[in-house]
């Protein structure tokens, strides 16, 4: 196992231990040493009968028949190299333009992740959520006891990374909603006037936070990790090989949309918005190949390492 035991954010119900990241500076060589060998052998018998899977959670949109394009197939492939077993993995296809509680967006997650946890026989469910998904995983880690398929997909998640969430909206679903002239240069990016749209606004976003979802700030914690990668700038310009990485065009008008948002953003959401909920796992720029800056059209796709590094988590 590669992790440290002192940073453990997640214990299963056998005992295995999986942790994102520690700091032994406080420790003397052979001590951490000792540590990490005591550590393994303690667990390695029940880290090596946990089955793990790993599931890909689309954002705003109805995905039903091009979820696997929303990631695309380079991504989605070389992310689940580190799973033990590469066919435990499910991308999630449902209609994310509805309310994130509706059973086509909630409902329909959970009954897709029930399935490939029961065909699969997961015990150890790694979730990957691009931009609104994450809402609606939060919403199932918030709302435990309102669909009696909850709480078994809970006990199951080892963490959740959610790739530039939407957890305190965006002013773009503002101005959609607002019936701006803005709204025919977003209608490609957020879709027109949809519900998901609408629970997207700033305002919106705020009231479920306070009243129907956990992770943010003054707020009970979620029952698993809610792990943030958060994208920062928009890179656009036509010599730059680096702003074709996930669509050239589709950055280019994420370079558009930016103007309305603040100075760290990604196209779509504010850096705030996707730090909002969780804990930040990390800012773009600081392990991205490069140093490069993920859009938030970029932050689905195979750019900069992103999907090495989320590889190697599982």
């Amino acid at each position: 196992m590669r992790r440290f035991i002192s940073s453990c954010r997640y214990i299963s119900a056998g005992g295995a231990a999986f942790c994102r990241r520690a700091s032994h500076a406080f420790l003397s060589p052979l001590l951490a040493l000792t540590a990490l060998l005591l550590t393994s052998l303690l667990l390695a018998g029940q880290a090596s009968a946990a089955v793990t899977g790993v599931a890909f959670v689309h954002g705003t949109g109805d995905h039903r028949s091009d979820a696997w394009d929303y990631w695309g197939g380079d991504f989605i492939d070389s992310v689940r190299q580190g799973l033990p077993d590469q066919s435990k993995y499910v991308v999630v296809n449902c209609d994310f333009n509805q309310y994130m509680w509706s059973s086509a967006a909630a409902g329909c997650l959970a009954g897709q992740l029930t399935t490939f946890i029961n065909n699969k026989a997961i015990t150890d469910l790694v979730i990957i959520t691009h931009s609104n998904g994450g809402n609606v995983v939060r919403w199932i880690l918030s709302n435990p006891t309102s669909d009696s398929r909850y709480p078994n997909i809970i006990s199951k998640i080892r963490w959740v990374n959610a790739l530039a969430p939407s957890s305190l909206g965006t002013p773009l679903a503002d101005a959609v909603m607002n019936g701006n002239v803005f709204e025919s240069s977003v209608g490609w990016l957020l879709g027109f006037k949809t519900d998901a749209v609408r629970q997207q606004q700033v305002s919106w976003m705020a009231n479920y936070n306070a009243n129907n979802l956990f992770g943010t700030a003054g707020r009970p914690a979620l029952p698993k990790g809610f792990w943030t990668v958060v994208g920062s700038d928009v890179d656009s310009a036509i010599w730059d090989g680096d702003s074709y990485c996930g669509g050239y065009s589709a950055n280019v008008g994420l370079e558009i949309t930016q103007a309305w948002l603040n100075s760290c953003s990604d196209g779509f959401l504010n850096c705030s918005s996707q730090s909002g909920a969780g804990s930040l796992w990390f800012k773009d720029i600081t392990r991205t190949n490069g140093a490069e800056p993920l859009s938030h059209n970029q932050s689905r796709k195979k750019c900069f390492g992103l999907d090495v590094i989320l590889r190697n988590d599982l």
